[in-house]
């Protein structure tokens, strides 16, 4: 396998392509900018991701005329692609991307993957992001990879042999890691709250920020916790060292770290370095409902923008602005409610970081339902829980009100009350 420049090994790149970019951490920068560098000559190639870590220099409205961006999951990055015209949004639940690149609804001619150095057998890993990224990887026409020996090697469906590849760049950059940051009083009391849901024995799924952290934080009395999730980040790793975080009740993969990428520090890259515990396996398998619910007493924490009386959630914009995407909530928030003993659970601040209610009457015109109000059950905010399983609309309206900023409650319920009657 020939290792090249990264100058040559973006013109395989032609116009009007689709290209894909390797997820979350493992954006690869160097190819990322290679890319770009050939804006004058490129016209309408289509730069496809999930949430990406780093720069996006393809993202500028000055490129618009050589590269568009299609967001499969909004990240900070490429947000304002979309109000700016040289970026859209595509919804689609996390579990059913792969499908996407293998069944060739979204055709990929060129990926742009980072990986590990090649090990005495010539497999390479995919490091911290296998994903949708290895389908991607598998159903294009042409792959590239940056090989950076700063990324770590992981288990599970993460090695591609170096036949795979058309050409190679070597780098050696650190990458893009996150220090967990110290829960507020707020978001400490949302993960005490979240945690009193948990029982020994339960299997986890959470996303990345302070309340999945707070939440972890509060269960060091359980036992025997296993993990099944889309992501994890720092929050597991002291469970981990206890023992408390075992896996031994699990049915699917037990005593095994199921996931299908990680964000977080250089601490939990250490962690998932060569780690067998650690299997980090493809999204259309790890989010598959089916799979999930085989895991007894399995419990899912997710968030959202704002939730109405109903239950209504919506997760992936703010009124009609997309801010982020459909993600994996709906898959796991299914398949934690088939699970047996299972529990959903979407956990929210009971307001804004302006003071308004996040606990509304209704969403906001334009705002995107990801999970319906069939699908939710627990509910909870730093006032408590609101478990919304079996109850009729009225009940549900004051349940929710019950758990809303004290501020809110009573023009909420107001406001819901005289718009249906």
């Amino acid at each position: 396998m020939k290792y090249t420049s990264a100058a040559e090994a973006v013109k395989v790149i032609n116009s009007n392509d689709r290209v894909y970019v390797h997820s979350v951490s493992m954006a690869p920068q160097t190819l990322i900018q290679a890319m770009t560098e050939r804006y004058a000559e490129l016209r309408n190639v289509e730069v496809c991701h999930l949430h990406t870590e780093g720069a996006a220099p393809y993202a500028d409205l000055k490129y618009a005329d050589s590269f568009h961006v299609n967001s499969l999951f909004v990240g900070a990055n490429v947000r304002h692609t979309i109000k700016a015209g040289n970026g859209s949004y595509t919804p689609v639940f996390l579990s059913e991307i792969p499908y996407l690149f293998r069944k060739g609804v979204l055709p990929i001619n060129v990926a742009l993957m980072q990986v590990s150095p090649p090990d005495q057998h010539g497999f390479c890993s995919l490091g911290t992001s296998v994903d949708a990224s290895l389908a991607a990887a598998q159903a294009a026409e042409h792959v590239i990879a940056q090989v950076n020996p700063q990324v770590p090697r992981t288990h599970g469906d993460s090695l591609i042999h170096l036949s795979k590849f058309d050409a190679l760049v070597e780098v050696n950059e650190a990458i893009p890691a996150h220090e967990p940051v110290e829960p507020t009083a707020v978001e400490m009391q949302i993960g005490k709250n979240v945690a009193s849901l948990v029982e020994d024995g339960s299997c986890l799924q959470m996303g990345i920020g302070a309340i999945p952290n707070a939440a972890l934080s509060q269960m060091g009395h359980l036992k025997n916790l296993g993990i099944h999730t889309e992501m994890f980040s720092d929050g597991v790793l002291d469970l981990v060292e206890k023992g408390i975080i075992n896996g031994l009740e699990k049915k699917t993969h037990p005593g095994k770290i199921i996931s299908g990428f990680v964000m977080g520090s250089k601490r939990l890259y250490d962690f998932i370095d060569d780690n067998p515990q650690v299997n980090l396996l493809d999204i259309g398998y790890v989010n598959d409902t089916a799979v999930i619910r085989k895991n007894p007493k399995a419990v899912s924490i997710n968030s959202a923008v704002e939730i109405d009386l109903t239950g209504q959630v919506c997760a992936d914009s703010i009124g009609p602005k997309m801010y982020s995407g459909v993600g994996g909530q709906m898959d796991f928030i299914r398949g934690a409610m088939l699970s047996k003993g299972g529990k959903p659970i979407l956990a929210l601040p009971s307001t804004t970081r302006h003071g308004q209610t996040r606990i509304v009457p209704f969403l906001k015109n334009g705002a995107g339902v990801v999970t319906t109000r069939s699908h939710v059950r627990f509910i909870v905010t730093e006032y408590g829980i609101a478990d919304l399983y079996g109850k009729s609309l009225k009940q549900r309206a004051e349940a929710m009100a019950s758990i809303a900023h004290p501020d809110f409650r009573d023009s909420i319920l107001k406001a819901y009350y005289e718009a249906i009657h």
